[in-house]
């Protein structure tokens, strides 16, 4: 079990970068894919990227490909989120998640540990 722990969220003008951490604690960090979500008010939660155990494999949703990294260190419990080319559209509660799998789980519904989320906000 891990309970993941969200950080760096704030207020940036568009075309600005920020980086999200997300630490996780327990023991077994290393067997668990990671993703980032994101909600928007008034909208439904979406994932935004998620990354395998390994930190092999990942996959972004299409709004922020060749913008967004997703990246892990297993060593320090700890994935992050670089954020590039910021834009209004972004803004919204980014949460972090957790599931114990081999595989790299896409939707929300599938993961089972969540954070309490850090506000991201992007003026224009």
């Amino acid at each position: 079990q891990v309970q993941p722990v969200e950080s760096g969220g704030g207020l940036v003008q568009a075309g600005g970068s920020l980086r999200l951490s997300c630490a996780a604690s327990g023991r077994t960090f290393s067997i668990y894919a990671m993703g980032w979500f994101r909600q928007a008010p008034g909208k439904e939660r979406e994932t935004v990227a998620v990354i395998n155990w390994t930190g092999g494999i990942t996959y972004y949703a299409d709004s922020v490909k060749g913008r967004f990294t997703i990246s892990r260190d297993n060593a320090k419990s700890t994935v992050y989120l670089q954020m590039n080319s910021l834009k209004p559209e972004d803004t919204g509660v980014y949460y972090c998640a957790a599931k114990r799998s081999f595989t790299i789980p896409k939707n929300s519904y599938e993961y089972d540990y969540w954070g309490q989320g850090t506000q991201v906000t992007v003026s224009s």
